[in-house]
Protein backbone atom coordinates (compact mmCIF):
# COMPACT_ATOMS: atom_id res chain seq x y z
CA UNK A 1 0.00 0.00 0.00
CA UNK A 2 2.76 2.43 0.97
CA UNK A 3 4.62 1.71 -2.27
CA UNK A 4 1.47 2.57 -4.20
CA UNK A 5 1.05 5.86 -2.35
CA UNK A 6 4.67 6.74 -3.03
CA UNK A 7 4.31 6.09 -6.74
CA UNK A 8 1.01 8.00 -6.85
CA UNK A 9 2.75 11.05 -5.38
CA UNK A 10 4.94 11.12 -8.48
CA UNK A 11 2.62 9.68 -11.11
CA UNK A 12 -0.63 11.54 -10.37
CA UNK A 13 0.79 14.94 -11.41
CA UNK A 14 2.41 13.30 -14.45
CA UNK A 15 -0.89 11.69 -15.43
CA UNK A 16 -2.55 15.09 -15.06
CA UNK A 17 0.08 16.60 -17.34
CA UNK A 18 -0.73 14.03 -20.03
CA UNK A 19 -4.51 14.39 -19.79
CA UNK A 20 -4.42 18.21 -19.82
CA UNK A 21 -2.26 18.09 -22.92
CA UNK A 22 -4.49 15.57 -24.69
CA UNK A 23 -7.68 17.56 -24.00
CA UNK A 24 -6.39 20.46 -26.09
CA UNK A 25 -6.74 24.20 -25.74
CA UNK A 26 -10.25 24.25 -27.19
CA UNK A 27 -11.57 23.14 -23.78
CA UNK A 28 -10.04 25.57 -21.24
CA UNK A 29 -12.59 24.87 -18.48
CA UNK A 30 -11.87 21.16 -18.66
CA UNK A 31 -8.14 21.87 -18.63
CA UNK A 32 -8.50 23.97 -15.48
CA UNK A 33 -10.59 21.25 -13.83
CA UNK A 34 -8.23 18.42 -14.76
CA UNK A 35 -5.17 20.36 -13.60
CA UNK A 36 -6.76 21.18 -10.25
CA UNK A 37 -8.10 17.65 -9.78
CA UNK A 38 -4.84 15.85 -10.48
CA UNK A 39 -2.71 18.34 -8.54
CA UNK A 40 -4.97 18.12 -5.48
CA UNK A 41 -4.94 14.32 -5.73
CA UNK A 42 -1.14 14.43 -5.81
CA UNK A 43 -1.16 16.73 -2.78
CA UNK A 44 -3.40 14.31 -0.88
CA UNK A 45 -1.06 11.43 -1.77
CA UNK A 46 1.92 13.49 -0.54
CA UNK A 47 0.21 14.21 2.77
CA UNK A 48 -0.85 10.58 3.25
CA UNK A 49 2.71 9.45 2.54
CA UNK A 50 3.88 11.42 5.58
CA UNK A 51 2.11 8.86 7.75
CA UNK A 52 4.08 6.00 6.19
CA UNK A 53 7.57 7.48 6.43
CA UNK A 54 10.21 4.79 6.79
CA UNK A 55 13.93 4.24 6.32
CA UNK A 56 13.22 1.12 4.22
CA UNK A 57 13.25 0.87 0.44
CA UNK A 58 9.68 0.41 -0.75
CA UNK A 59 10.03 0.38 -4.52
CA UNK A 60 12.90 -1.45 -6.25
CA UNK A 61 13.04 -1.60 -10.04
CA UNK A 62 15.91 -3.78 -11.28
CA UNK A 63 17.67 -2.04 -14.17
CA UNK A 64 21.09 -3.66 -14.03
CA UNK A 65 24.43 -2.44 -15.31
CA UNK A 66 25.81 0.81 -14.01
CA UNK A 67 22.34 1.98 -13.05
CA UNK A 68 21.81 -0.79 -10.49
CA UNK A 69 18.33 -0.71 -9.00
CA UNK A 70 16.03 2.27 -9.29
CA UNK A 71 14.94 2.57 -5.68
CA UNK A 72 12.50 4.84 -3.86
CA UNK A 73 12.61 5.35 -0.10
CA UNK A 74 10.03 7.38 1.86
CA UNK A 75 12.29 8.63 4.65
CA UNK A 76 11.43 11.78 6.58
CA UNK A 77 13.52 14.12 4.45
CA UNK A 78 12.03 12.85 1.19
CA UNK A 79 8.36 12.62 2.17
CA UNK A 80 8.49 16.04 3.80
CA UNK A 81 9.79 17.71 0.64
CA UNK A 82 7.45 15.69 -1.57
CA UNK A 83 4.52 16.94 0.54
CA UNK A 84 5.73 20.52 0.11
CA UNK A 85 6.05 20.08 -3.67
CA UNK A 86 2.63 18.50 -4.13
CA UNK A 87 0.59 20.55 -1.66
CA UNK A 88 2.00 23.97 -2.48
CA UNK A 89 2.07 22.96 -6.13
CA UNK A 90 -1.65 22.20 -5.98
CA UNK A 91 -2.33 25.60 -4.42
CA UNK A 92 -0.36 27.27 -7.22
CA UNK A 93 -2.50 25.38 -9.73
CA UNK A 94 -5.72 26.48 -7.99
CA UNK A 95 -4.45 30.09 -8.01
CA UNK A 96 -3.78 29.72 -11.74
CA UNK A 97 -7.48 29.23 -12.46
CA UNK A 98 -7.97 32.98 -11.91
CA UNK A 99 -4.50 34.16 -12.84
CA UNK A 100 -4.35 32.33 -16.21
CA UNK A 101 -7.99 32.99 -17.11
CA UNK A 102 -8.33 33.61 -20.85
CA UNK A 103 -4.61 32.92 -21.39
CA UNK A 104 -3.58 30.99 -24.49
CA UNK A 105 -1.58 27.74 -24.41
CA UNK A 106 -3.15 26.45 -21.18
CA UNK A 107 -2.26 22.88 -22.15
CA UNK A 108 1.43 23.71 -22.33
CA UNK A 109 1.27 25.67 -19.09
CA UNK A 110 -0.53 23.11 -16.94
CA UNK A 111 1.34 20.14 -18.43
CA UNK A 112 4.69 21.68 -17.55
CA UNK A 113 3.54 22.69 -14.06
CA UNK A 114 2.25 19.21 -13.27
CA UNK A 115 5.30 17.51 -14.75
CA UNK A 116 7.44 19.86 -12.63
CA UNK A 117 5.64 18.85 -9.44
CA UNK A 118 5.98 15.12 -10.15
CA UNK A 119 9.65 15.48 -11.05
CA UNK A 120 10.47 17.26 -7.81
CA UNK A 121 8.68 14.53 -5.86
CA UNK A 122 10.72 11.90 -7.68
CA UNK A 123 13.97 13.75 -7.02
CA UNK A 124 13.53 13.73 -3.25
CA UNK A 125 12.04 10.22 -2.95
CA UNK A 126 14.55 8.26 -5.03
CA UNK A 127 17.45 6.44 -3.41
CA UNK A 128 19.49 6.14 -6.62
CA UNK A 129 22.02 8.84 -7.58
CA UNK A 130 21.62 8.40 -11.34
CA UNK A 131 17.85 8.55 -11.07
CA UNK A 132 18.20 11.59 -8.83
CA UNK A 133 20.28 13.18 -11.60
CA UNK A 134 17.56 12.36 -14.14
CA UNK A 135 14.89 14.02 -12.01
CA UNK A 136 17.30 16.92 -11.37
CA UNK A 137 17.48 17.53 -15.11
CA UNK A 138 13.71 17.17 -15.52
CA UNK A 139 13.15 20.00 -13.05
CA UNK A 140 15.68 22.11 -14.93
CA UNK A 141 13.85 21.51 -18.22
CA UNK A 142 10.49 22.39 -16.67
CA UNK A 143 11.82 25.56 -15.10
CA UNK A 144 13.34 26.66 -18.41
CA UNK A 145 10.10 26.04 -20.31
CA UNK A 146 7.94 27.77 -17.69
CA UNK A 147 10.21 30.78 -17.18
CA UNK A 148 10.12 31.35 -20.94
CA UNK A 149 6.40 30.51 -21.16
CA UNK A 150 5.70 33.89 -22.78
CA UNK A 151 8.03 32.97 -25.63
CA UNK A 152 7.27 36.11 -27.62
CA UNK A 153 8.94 38.14 -24.84
CA UNK A 154 12.75 38.28 -25.34
CA UNK A 155 13.30 38.87 -21.61
CA UNK A 156 11.35 35.73 -20.74
CA UNK A 157 13.27 33.62 -23.26
CA UNK A 158 16.60 35.01 -22.06
CA UNK A 159 15.64 34.34 -18.44
CA UNK A 160 14.69 30.76 -19.26
CA UNK A 161 17.91 30.05 -21.14
CA UNK A 162 19.96 31.58 -18.34
CA UNK A 163 18.21 29.46 -15.71
CA UNK A 164 18.69 26.32 -17.78
CA UNK A 165 22.39 26.87 -18.39
CA UNK A 166 23.23 27.94 -14.84
CA UNK A 167 21.49 24.95 -13.31
CA UNK A 168 23.22 22.65 -15.83
CA UNK A 169 26.51 23.77 -14.29
CA UNK A 170 25.19 22.27 -11.08
CA UNK A 171 24.08 19.16 -12.92
CA UNK A 172 27.69 18.49 -13.95
CA UNK A 173 28.79 18.51 -10.30
CA UNK A 174 26.06 16.04 -9.36
CA UNK A 175 26.83 13.76 -12.31
CA UNK A 176 30.56 13.69 -11.53
CA UNK A 177 29.77 12.76 -7.93
CA UNK A 178 27.46 9.94 -9.04
CA UNK A 179 30.06 8.55 -11.47
CA UNK A 180 32.84 8.65 -8.87
CA UNK A 181 30.58 6.99 -6.32
CA UNK A 182 29.85 4.17 -8.75
CA UNK A 183 33.51 3.85 -9.74
CA UNK A 184 34.74 3.34 -6.16
CA UNK A 185 31.74 1.79 -4.42
CA UNK A 186 30.25 -0.20 -7.28
CA UNK A 187 26.82 1.28 -6.68
CA UNK A 188 24.90 4.53 -6.95
CA UNK A 189 22.69 3.89 -3.95
CA UNK A 190 22.42 7.01 -1.78
CA UNK A 191 22.56 5.15 1.51
CA UNK A 192 25.66 3.19 0.46
CA UNK A 193 27.48 6.48 -0.16
CA UNK A 194 26.33 7.77 3.23
CA UNK A 195 27.44 4.58 4.96
CA UNK A 196 30.77 4.01 3.21
CA UNK A 197 31.93 7.55 2.47
CA UNK A 198 34.82 7.08 4.88
CA UNK A 199 36.14 4.20 2.76
CA UNK A 200 36.66 6.47 -0.25
CA UNK A 201 40.06 8.06 -0.89
CA UNK A 202 40.08 11.50 0.71
CA UNK A 203 40.71 13.31 -2.58
CA UNK A 204 37.85 11.48 -4.28
CA UNK A 205 35.45 12.21 -1.44
CA UNK A 206 36.55 15.84 -1.58
CA UNK A 207 35.77 16.06 -5.30
CA UNK A 208 32.32 14.56 -4.71
CA UNK A 209 31.65 16.87 -1.75
CA UNK A 210 32.60 20.08 -3.52
CA UNK A 211 30.98 18.92 -6.75
CA UNK A 212 27.72 18.54 -4.85
CA UNK A 213 28.24 21.99 -3.31
CA UNK A 214 28.58 23.51 -6.78
CA UNK A 215 25.44 21.60 -7.81
CA UNK A 216 23.51 22.92 -4.82
CA UNK A 217 24.74 26.50 -5.25
CA UNK A 218 23.74 26.59 -8.92
CA UNK A 219 20.36 24.94 -8.38
CA UNK A 220 19.43 27.08 -5.37
CA UNK A 221 20.81 30.31 -6.89
CA UNK A 222 23.49 30.69 -4.25
CA UNK A 223 26.73 32.65 -4.43
CA UNK A 224 28.21 33.11 -7.01
CA UNK A 225 25.35 31.88 -9.25
CA UNK A 226 22.64 33.97 -7.60
CA UNK A 227 21.72 36.25 -10.50
CA UNK A 228 19.71 33.73 -12.56
CA UNK A 229 16.79 33.60 -10.13
CA UNK A 230 15.69 37.28 -10.35
CA UNK A 231 15.73 36.99 -14.15
CA UNK A 232 13.35 34.04 -13.81
CA UNK A 233 10.64 36.47 -12.70
CA UNK A 234 9.42 36.79 -16.27
CA UNK A 235 7.45 33.58 -15.71
CA UNK A 236 3.76 33.69 -14.75
CA UNK A 237 3.60 34.44 -11.02
CA UNK A 238 2.15 31.04 -9.97
CA UNK A 239 5.24 29.51 -11.60
CA UNK A 240 7.43 31.88 -9.58
CA UNK A 241 5.72 30.66 -6.42
CA UNK A 242 6.27 27.06 -7.52
CA UNK A 243 9.97 27.56 -8.25
CA UNK A 244 10.69 29.59 -5.11
CA UNK A 245 8.60 27.71 -2.58
CA UNK A 246 7.87 24.16 -3.70
CA UNK A 247 10.34 22.82 -6.24
CA UNK A 248 13.48 23.91 -8.07
CA UNK A 249 15.50 25.98 -5.62
CA UNK A 250 14.74 23.69 -2.68
CA UNK A 251 16.57 20.88 -4.48
CA UNK A 252 20.02 22.35 -3.80
CA UNK A 253 19.42 22.72 -0.07
CA UNK A 254 17.98 19.19 -0.03
CA UNK A 255 21.14 17.85 -1.70
CA UNK A 256 23.38 19.36 0.98
CA UNK A 257 21.17 18.15 3.81
CA UNK A 258 20.84 14.65 2.33
CA UNK A 259 24.60 14.11 2.00
CA UNK A 260 25.78 16.06 5.03
CA UNK A 261 26.84 12.89 6.95
CA UNK A 262 29.06 11.81 4.04
CA UNK A 263 30.85 15.15 3.66
CA UNK A 264 31.05 16.50 7.20
CA UNK A 265 34.62 15.22 7.60
CA UNK A 266 35.94 16.66 4.32
CA UNK A 267 38.46 19.40 5.19
CA UNK A 268 37.06 22.84 4.49
CA UNK A 269 33.68 21.62 3.22
CA UNK A 270 31.57 22.77 6.14
CA UNK A 271 33.28 26.17 6.18
CA UNK A 272 32.77 26.56 2.42
CA UNK A 273 29.08 25.73 2.76
CA UNK A 274 28.67 28.30 5.52
CA UNK A 275 30.49 31.00 3.55
CA UNK A 276 28.32 30.35 0.48
CA UNK A 277 25.17 30.61 2.61
CA UNK A 278 26.35 33.70 4.45
CA UNK A 279 27.36 35.62 1.30
CA UNK A 280 24.14 34.64 -0.47
CA UNK A 281 22.02 35.84 2.46
CA UNK A 282 23.88 39.15 2.80
CA UNK A 283 24.27 40.13 -0.86
CA UNK A 284 20.72 39.16 -1.81
CA UNK A 285 19.37 41.08 1.19
CA UNK A 286 21.15 44.23 0.02
CA UNK A 287 19.86 43.75 -3.53
CA UNK A 288 16.30 43.33 -2.22
CA UNK A 289 16.64 46.62 -0.37
CA UNK A 290 17.19 48.63 -3.56
CA UNK A 291 14.91 46.70 -5.95
CA UNK A 292 11.67 48.32 -7.13
CA UNK A 293 10.16 45.34 -8.97
CA UNK A 294 7.85 43.52 -6.54
CA UNK A 295 8.67 40.05 -7.84
CA UNK A 296 12.40 40.77 -7.86
CA UNK A 297 12.28 41.86 -4.22
CA UNK A 298 10.73 38.50 -3.38
CA UNK A 299 13.25 36.70 -5.62
CA UNK A 300 16.20 38.30 -3.84
CA UNK A 301 14.49 37.43 -0.58
CA UNK A 302 14.36 33.77 -1.65
CA UNK A 303 18.08 33.75 -2.41
CA UNK A 304 18.72 35.30 1.01
CA UNK A 305 16.52 32.84 2.92
CA UNK A 306 18.02 29.89 1.07
CA UNK A 307 21.35 31.28 2.23
CA UNK A 308 20.14 30.85 5.81
CA UNK A 309 19.32 27.20 5.09
CA UNK A 310 22.68 26.52 3.43
CA UNK A 311 24.46 28.26 6.33
CA UNK A 312 22.59 26.05 8.81
CA UNK A 313 23.60 22.85 7.00
CA UNK A 314 27.25 23.90 7.11
CA UNK A 315 26.91 24.59 10.83
CA UNK A 316 25.54 21.10 11.40
CA UNK A 317 21.95 22.22 11.91
CA UNK A 318 20.26 19.90 9.41
CA UNK A 319 16.98 19.98 11.30
CA UNK A 320 17.08 23.79 11.61
CA UNK A 321 17.81 24.07 7.89
CA UNK A 322 14.94 21.82 6.83
CA UNK A 323 12.52 23.34 9.31
CA UNK A 324 13.29 26.78 7.90
CA UNK A 325 12.82 25.34 4.40
CA UNK A 326 9.37 24.17 5.53
CA UNK A 327 8.46 27.56 6.99
CA UNK A 328 9.87 29.44 4.02
CA UNK A 329 7.96 27.28 1.53
CA UNK A 330 4.68 28.29 3.15
CA UNK A 331 5.22 32.00 3.69
CA UNK A 332 7.09 32.54 0.42
CA UNK A 333 4.32 30.83 -1.56
CA UNK A 334 1.91 33.13 0.27
CA UNK A 335 3.97 36.20 -0.62
CA UNK A 336 4.43 35.27 -4.27
CA UNK A 337 0.81 34.38 -4.84
CA UNK A 338 -0.21 37.54 -2.97
CA UNK A 339 2.11 39.51 -5.24
CA UNK A 340 0.51 37.76 -8.21
CA UNK A 341 -2.92 38.97 -7.09
CA UNK A 342 -1.54 42.52 -6.81
CA UNK A 343 0.13 42.40 -10.23
CA UNK A 344 -2.95 40.85 -11.82
CA UNK A 345 -5.11 43.68 -10.47
CA UNK A 346 -2.73 46.63 -10.77
CA UNK A 347 -1.20 45.69 -14.12
CA UNK A 348 2.35 46.50 -12.99
CA UNK A 349 5.21 44.99 -11.02
CA UNK A 350 6.81 48.37 -10.23
CA UNK A 351 6.25 49.20 -6.55
CA UNK A 352 6.77 52.89 -7.31
CA UNK A 353 3.49 52.78 -9.27
CA UNK A 354 1.56 51.21 -6.41
CA UNK A 355 0.88 52.53 -2.90
CA UNK A 356 -2.36 52.57 -0.95
CA UNK A 357 -3.59 49.29 -2.45
CA UNK A 358 -4.52 47.93 0.97
CA UNK A 359 -7.82 49.83 0.95
CA UNK A 360 -8.86 48.29 -2.36
CA UNK A 361 -7.41 44.84 -1.69
CA UNK A 362 -8.06 44.17 2.03
CA UNK A 363 -7.89 40.37 1.79
CA UNK A 364 -4.65 40.33 -0.18
CA UNK A 365 -3.19 42.99 2.12
CA UNK A 366 -3.99 40.92 5.22
CA UNK A 367 -2.50 37.66 3.97
CA UNK A 368 0.52 39.41 2.44
CA UNK A 369 1.27 41.15 5.73
CA UNK A 370 1.08 37.80 7.52
CA UNK A 371 3.66 36.39 5.11
CA UNK A 372 5.82 39.50 5.43
CA UNK A 373 5.85 39.29 9.22
CA UNK A 374 6.97 35.66 8.99
CA UNK A 375 9.73 36.61 6.54
CA UNK A 376 10.91 39.38 8.86
CA UNK A 377 11.07 36.93 11.77
CA UNK A 378 8.37 38.46 13.95
CA UNK A 379 7.00 36.27 16.80
CA UNK A 380 5.07 34.02 16.78
CA UNK A 381 4.82 33.19 13.09
CA UNK A 382 6.56 30.19 11.59
CA UNK A 383 9.49 32.15 10.17
CA UNK A 384 10.44 33.41 13.62
CA UNK A 385 10.89 29.95 15.15
CA UNK A 386 12.75 28.40 12.25
CA UNK A 387 15.07 31.37 11.66
CA UNK A 388 16.00 31.47 15.34
CA UNK A 389 16.90 27.78 15.21
CA UNK A 390 19.13 28.53 12.22
CA UNK A 391 20.88 31.35 14.06
CA UNK A 392 21.34 29.21 17.15
CA UNK A 393 22.87 26.43 15.03
CA UNK A 394 25.22 28.96 13.49
CA UNK A 395 26.25 30.33 16.88
CA UNK A 396 27.22 26.90 18.16
CA UNK A 397 28.53 25.36 14.96
CA UNK A 398 30.36 28.16 13.17
CA UNK A 399 32.57 31.21 13.51
CA UNK A 400 31.30 34.12 15.59
CA UNK A 401 31.93 36.64 12.82
CA UNK A 402 29.70 34.67 10.44
CA UNK A 403 26.98 34.64 13.08
CA UNK A 404 27.33 38.44 13.29
CA UNK A 405 26.85 38.77 9.53
CA UNK A 406 23.73 36.60 9.67
CA UNK A 407 22.37 38.72 12.53
CA UNK A 408 22.91 41.85 10.45
CA UNK A 409 21.11 40.16 7.55
CA UNK A 410 18.15 39.44 9.84
CA UNK A 411 17.82 43.18 10.45
CA UNK A 412 18.24 43.83 6.73
CA UNK A 413 15.44 41.36 6.02
CA UNK A 414 13.07 43.25 8.32
CA UNK A 415 14.05 46.52 6.64
CA UNK A 416 13.43 45.47 3.03
CA UNK A 417 10.28 43.55 3.98
CA UNK A 418 8.63 46.54 5.65
CA UNK A 419 9.76 48.75 2.76
CA UNK A 420 8.03 46.38 0.32
CA UNK A 421 4.78 46.20 2.31
CA UNK A 422 4.63 49.98 2.74
CA UNK A 423 5.31 50.78 -0.91
CA UNK A 424 2.61 48.36 -2.11
CA UNK A 425 -0.23 48.60 0.41
CA UNK A 426 0.23 51.82 2.36
CA UNK A 427 1.28 55.40 1.77
CA UNK A 428 0.03 57.59 -1.04
CA UNK A 429 -1.41 55.90 -4.15
CA UNK A 430 0.78 56.30 -7.23
CA UNK A 431 -1.21 54.33 -9.77
CA UNK A 432 -4.39 55.29 -11.55
CA UNK A 433 -5.84 51.89 -12.43
CA UNK A 434 -8.99 50.61 -10.78
CA UNK A 435 -7.82 47.74 -8.57
CA UNK A 436 -9.95 44.83 -7.36
CA UNK A 437 -9.37 42.28 -4.63
CA UNK A 438 -8.42 38.65 -5.32
CA UNK A 439 -10.87 36.33 -7.04
CA UNK A 440 -12.36 33.20 -5.51
CA UNK A 441 -9.71 30.76 -6.76
CA UNK A 442 -6.94 33.10 -5.60
CA UNK A 443 -8.47 33.39 -2.14
CA UNK A 444 -8.88 29.61 -1.99
CA UNK A 445 -5.12 29.24 -2.52
CA UNK A 446 -4.06 32.13 -0.26
CA UNK A 447 -6.18 31.33 2.81
CA UNK A 448 -4.58 27.96 3.72
CA UNK A 449 -1.10 29.39 3.17
CA UNK A 450 -1.89 32.23 5.59
CA UNK A 451 -3.17 29.70 8.12
CA UNK A 452 -0.03 27.61 7.64
CA UNK A 453 2.17 30.65 8.20
CA UNK A 454 0.42 31.26 11.50
CA UNK A 455 0.31 27.66 12.74
CA UNK A 456 2.81 25.37 10.98
CA UNK A 457 5.46 25.87 13.68
CA UNK A 458 3.31 23.66 15.90
CA UNK A 459 4.58 20.71 13.83
CA UNK A 460 8.23 21.27 14.77
CA UNK A 461 8.35 18.45 17.31
CA UNK A 462 6.66 15.96 14.98
CA UNK A 463 8.99 16.92 12.15
CA UNK A 464 12.09 16.49 14.33
CA UNK A 465 10.89 13.05 15.45
CA UNK A 466 10.20 12.07 11.83
CA UNK A 467 13.77 12.92 10.81
CA UNK A 468 15.30 11.18 13.82
CA UNK A 469 13.33 7.99 13.17
CA UNK A 470 14.04 7.68 9.44
CA UNK A 471 17.53 9.19 8.91
CA UNK A 472 19.99 6.76 10.49
CA UNK A 473 23.15 8.57 9.35
CA UNK A 474 22.28 12.15 10.31
CA UNK A 475 22.34 11.73 14.11
CA UNK A 476 19.39 14.03 14.64
CA UNK A 477 18.25 14.10 18.26
CA UNK A 478 14.59 15.02 18.32
CA UNK A 479 13.06 17.32 20.91
CA UNK A 480 9.43 17.80 21.76
CA UNK A 481 7.67 20.96 20.63
CA UNK A 482 7.80 22.33 24.16
CA UNK A 483 11.55 21.74 24.39
CA UNK A 484 12.14 23.35 21.01
CA UNK A 485 10.15 26.43 22.03
CA UNK A 486 12.00 26.63 25.33
CA UNK A 487 15.31 26.35 23.53
CA UNK A 488 14.41 29.22 21.22
CA UNK A 489 12.90 31.47 23.88
CA UNK A 490 15.71 31.01 26.39
CA UNK A 491 18.55 31.35 23.88
CA UNK A 492 20.38 34.72 24.14
CA UNK A 493 20.76 34.64 20.33
CA UNK A 494 16.97 34.93 20.01
CA UNK A 495 16.77 38.17 21.94
CA UNK A 496 19.79 39.63 20.17
CA UNK A 497 18.19 38.76 16.83
CA UNK A 498 14.88 40.33 17.86
CA UNK A 499 16.73 43.49 18.81
CA UNK A 500 18.42 43.59 15.41
CA UNK A 501 15.07 42.96 13.66
CA UNK A 502 13.58 45.82 15.70
CA UNK A 503 16.41 48.09 14.56
CA UNK A 504 15.71 47.17 10.95
CA UNK A 505 12.06 48.15 11.38
CA UNK A 506 13.02 51.42 13.09
CA UNK A 507 15.35 52.32 10.23
CA UNK A 508 12.38 52.18 7.87
CA UNK A 509 10.05 54.05 10.24
CA UNK A 510 12.58 56.88 10.68
CA UNK A 511 13.92 56.76 7.13
CA UNK A 512 13.36 60.47 6.57
CA UNK A 513 15.46 61.40 9.60
CA UNK A 514 18.19 59.05 8.38
CA UNK A 515 18.32 60.48 4.87
CA UNK A 516 21.92 61.59 5.41
CA UNK A 517 22.93 57.98 5.98
CA UNK A 518 21.10 56.99 2.81
CA UNK A 519 23.34 59.36 0.90
CA UNK A 520 26.44 57.94 2.63
CA UNK A 521 25.53 54.40 1.58
CA UNK A 522 24.23 55.36 -1.87
CA UNK A 523 27.34 53.85 -3.44
CA UNK A 524 26.61 50.44 -1.95
CA UNK A 525 23.06 50.69 -3.26
CA UNK A 526 24.33 51.40 -6.76
CA UNK A 527 26.63 48.37 -6.64
CA UNK A 528 23.76 46.25 -5.31
CA UNK A 529 21.61 47.27 -8.28
CA UNK A 530 24.36 45.86 -10.49
CA UNK A 531 24.34 42.53 -8.61
CA UNK A 532 27.71 43.35 -7.03
CA UNK A 533 29.37 42.63 -10.34
CA UNK A 534 28.58 38.92 -10.33
CA UNK A 535 26.30 39.21 -13.34
CA UNK A 536 29.38 39.17 -15.54
CA UNK A 537 30.29 35.69 -14.26
CA UNK A 538 26.82 34.32 -14.89
CA UNK A 539 26.66 35.92 -18.33
CA UNK A 540 30.12 34.59 -19.15
CA UNK A 541 28.97 31.05 -18.35
CA UNK A 542 25.86 31.51 -20.49
CA UNK A 543 27.76 32.98 -23.45
CA UNK A 544 30.48 30.33 -23.30
CA UNK A 545 27.94 27.50 -23.16
CA UNK A 546 25.95 28.88 -26.08
CA UNK A 547 29.13 29.39 -28.13
CA UNK A 548 30.33 25.85 -27.46
CA UNK A 549 26.90 24.53 -28.44
CA UNK A 550 27.02 26.56 -31.66
CA UNK A 551 30.51 25.23 -32.45
CA UNK A 552 29.43 21.64 -31.81
CA UNK A 553 26.75 22.02 -34.46
CA UNK A 554 29.58 21.85 -37.00
CA UNK A 555 30.11 18.21 -36.02
CA UNK A 556 26.71 17.41 -37.52
CA UNK A 557 27.67 17.18 -41.19
CA UNK A 558 24.38 15.82 -42.44
CA UNK A 559 26.28 13.02 -44.23
CA UNK A 560 25.03 9.65 -42.96
CA UNK A 561 28.29 7.75 -43.53
CA UNK A 562 30.35 10.19 -41.45
CA UNK A 563 27.74 10.16 -38.67
CA UNK A 564 27.71 6.34 -38.53
CA UNK A 565 31.52 6.29 -38.44
CA UNK A 566 31.58 8.80 -35.56
CA UNK A 567 29.04 6.74 -33.59
CA UNK A 568 31.04 3.52 -34.17
CA UNK A 569 34.34 5.07 -33.11
CA UNK A 570 32.77 6.59 -30.00
CA UNK A 571 31.24 3.22 -29.09
CA UNK A 572 34.63 1.57 -29.55
CA UNK A 573 36.28 4.09 -27.24
CA UNK A 574 33.61 3.52 -24.58
CA UNK A 575 34.04 -0.27 -24.80
CA UNK A 576 37.82 0.04 -24.45
CA UNK A 577 37.49 2.33 -21.42
CA UNK A 578 35.01 -0.02 -19.74
CA UNK A 579 37.25 -3.00 -20.48
CA UNK A 580 40.28 -1.31 -18.95
CA UNK A 581 38.18 -0.34 -15.92
CA UNK A 582 37.16 -3.96 -15.41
Amino acid sequence: MTAGILLLTILLPWAGALFVWLVGNDHPRLQHSLAVGFSVAGGVAGLVLLGFASRDELVVLSIGGAFGNFTFRPDGLGVFLAAIATVIGSLAVIFSVDYMHNEAQLGRYYSLVLFFIGSMSGLVLTGNLFLMFAFWEMTALCSYALISFYNDDPKAVAGGIKALIMTQVGGIGLLIGAILSYSYLGTVEVNVLLEKAGALPSNVLGIIAFGFLVAAAAKSAQFPFQTWLPDAMEAPTPVSALIHAATMVNAGVYLLARFYPAFVGVPGWREAVMVVGMLSALLAGLMALVATDLKRVLAYSTVSQLGYMVYAVGAGGVFASQFHLFSHAIFKALLFLGAGAVIHAAGTRDMREMGGLGKQMPFVRTVFVIGALALAGIPVLNGFWSKELVLEAGLHGGATWMFGVMLFTAGLTALYTFRCVWMVFYGEPHGHAHVHDAGTAMKTALAPLAAGTLLSWLLAGNFAHLLEKTLPYHEIHALTLVKILEEVILAPATWIALGVVGLGILVWVFRDALRLWQEVFAGIGQIARQSFGFEWLNQAIVRTTMQVAEDLRNLQTGVLNWNVLAIALTLLVVVVILSLGA
